[in-house]
């Protein structure tokens, strides 16, 4: 199942599905690249098995679910087999009633275990009916329905043993309006639009971090670190637990961490910067990325720009590495602030390159945000584009494997 060959043709893209609570469950994995042909129906589910098993995607997501369109053609294959049923969720691509082969099949991989899912629900007719009693997820298109419409769909599965997947929620409005429905998994970038306020006032906390952030940034005795984080009781005792959890560079401590400055010694100048910049994103959750997709994102996305600049030939690019994760953190700001980049650069010192890469997409460090961009948009074509401007050899296997490399560091993984 790895021998396919578009595996190095297209893009893994993934949407994030999230739970009642906000949480991040899972993703909607979908390969595929600008060329018109690769995105035909016929194939393009194998090729995705393909490029789940290639790339480590049930290490790389730990807990989380993959949802994997599966076509009837490929929904025979015994290769189906090869996925973990606890790690995907099987969604069947019909373009019309089921006949007696699928219905078959359906009920055999049920029985082994996995959870099927059927997408474009539109109601009860004879193309659900039969697959009502196998099904674990129903996904309803909420731009394809309206407000009745919606009440009326989600009304007709209320009794039934089956999780409501709303697809397509553009903001927080129809995110309430389907949890009061009773949905209970919610597809799409919502958490991440911002909505930007120009000369919008920051809460205390964030102000405060602000500080710590550019403190920290600059080279200062840490003394003063030391005397900004008294300030701040309940930070102190949030970077006191992580120390103490994560010891110095992730081995264990001899003995507990209960100096302020120690900790801030332990901790290193580089990795108290990014744990900073990472609760701006998402205060309320200390930073732990498993808590919130925002900062799944801005962490995610901070851990590829550090992979792809680590990939650049040698020349006069490898002093970015050590600005490329805050680049990528720093640019997940507006959503989380509120404000435009520009003006949060006006309280958070950074290095030129930086600032060039966020405000302008300037420099190789710009280039590498504008990709990752395209990337969480689903762009191939600008994905395609802005490969090609990189030095060094840069493909779409390239970019995918980081995303598993980054996915799996993230949950926690040894990359």
């Amino acid at each position: 199942m790895t021998d396919d060959p578009s595996l190095k043709n297209a893009f893994l893209f993934r949407q994030p599905i999230l739970n009642r609570e906000q949480e991040l469950a899972g993703y909607q994995l979908s390969f595929r690249s600008s060329a018109a042909t690769t995105d035909s129906p016929a194939g393009a589910a194998a090729a995705l098995c393909a490029a789940y098993s290639e790339l480590g995607m049930q290490s790389a997501l730990g807990h989380r679910c993959a949802f994997i369109g599966i076509d009837t053609e490929f929904l025979q294959q015994e290769a189906i087999e090869l996925l973990p049923p606890a790690g995907v969720v099987l969604e069947l691509l019909l373009d019309g009633v089921a006949n007696w082969a699928t219905l078959t099949r359906c009920q055999s991989l049920r029985a082994r275990g996995y959870t099927l899912a059927l997408p474009d629900y539109r109601g009860i007719d004879d193309r659900s009916r039969p697959l009502l009693p196998m099904v674990g997820v129903i996904k309803i298109d909420v731009d394809t329905a309206d407000t009745g419409q919606l009440r009326d769909l989600a009304g007709s599965l209320r009794k039934l043993p089956i999780r409501l997947l709303a697809q397509g929620i553009g903001n927080s409005a129809q995110l309430e309006h389907c949890r009061g429905l009773g949905f209970e998994l919610f597809q799409g970038r919502y958490f991440a639009q911002a909505e930007i306020v120009s000369g919008r006032r920051l809460s205390a906390s964030q102000a405060a971090l602000i500080r710590l952030v550019n403190l920290v940034g600059r080279d200062v005795e840490t003394a003063l670190i030391e005397d900004a984080f008294k300030h701040e009781p309940a930070l102190t005792l949030n970077l006191l637990r992580v120390v103490n959890s994560v010891g110095c560079r992730g081995s264990r401590l001899a003995q507990p961490v209960t100096s302020l400055r120690h900790a801030i010694t332990l901790f290193g100048r580089r990795q108290l910067q990014r744990w900073l910049s990472l609760l701006l994103l998402a205060p309320g959750h200390a930073a732990d990325p498993s808590r919130s997709p925002l900062l799944q994102v801005a962490a995610l996305r901070g851990r590829m720009m550090e992979l792809l600049i680590e990939l650049v030939p040698p020349g006069n690019y490898r002093h970015l590495s050590e600005l490329a994760f805050l680049t990528g953190i720093l640019s997940m700001m507006p959503v989380a602030l509120g404000l435009p980049i520009e003006e949060i650069l006006e309280q958070i010192a950074v290095e030129r390159a930086v600032r060039n890469a966020l405000c302008e997409h300037g420099g190789l460090l710009g280039n590498i945000l504008a990709l990752l961009e395209c990337f969480d948009n689903d762009d191939a074509p600008g994905c395609d584009r802005l490969l090609s401007t990189l030095p060094g050899h840069f493909d779409h296997h390239t970019l995918n494997t980081c995303l598993s490399v980054a996915l799996r560091w993230l949950n926690g993984g040894s990359e």
